[in-house]
C-alpha cells in the first residue's frame, strides 16, 4: 500500500498503571496547576479543587497532559486527546495485568507498534 493510500491518523493507545505512595505531593500539584490555569471559570475552579484534594486519580487527571506524550516528535501534530483516571486493584502477579496478552480488542492485523515494558 503507497503512502497516499494509507491514513495520516494514528490512534495511540497507552495504558499506564501508576502507584501513588505520595498523595499529598500529587494533590498540591493538581492544586498548583488548577490554580495556575487562567482559563478556568471559578466556580469549574471550586469543584476541580474540592475534587483533587478527596481522589489522588482525579489529581492525577489534572497532572497529566497528552500534548506533553508526543510534544518532540518531529512530524507530528496531536488531533485529539482524551483520558481518564480511576482507582483500581492491583495484582502484578495476576494473569489480568500480563501485558504479553493485551492484544484483545486491538488492531491484529499488525504487531507493530505494540510495545508493553515490562513485560
Amino acid at each position: 500500500m503507497s503512502t497516499s493510500e494509507t491514513s495520516r491518523y494514528v490512534r495511540l493507545r497507552v495504558d499506564l498503571v501508576l502507584e501513588i505512595d505520595g498523595p499529598a505531593e500529587v494533590a498540591d500539584a493538581a492544586l498548583g496547576r488548577i490554580d495556575a490555569d487562567t482559563s478556568l471559570p471559578e466556580e469549574e475552579r471550586t469543584h476541580a479543587r474540592a475534587a483533587v484534594a478527596e481522589d489522588s486519580a482525579e489529581a492525577l487527571a489534572y497532572l497529566v497532559e497528552p500534548f506533553d506524550v508526543v510534544a518532540g516528535v518531529p512530524g507530528v501534530d496531536l488531533v485529539q486527546a482524551s483520558w481518564s483516571t480511576e482507582e483500581i486493584d492491583y495484582d502484578p502477579d495476576a494473569e489480568e495485568w500480563d501485558l504479553d496478552d493485551e492484544d484483545e480488542g486491538w488492531d491484529d492485523d499488525s504487531d507493530e507498534g505494540d510495545r508493553p515494558v515490562g513485560g
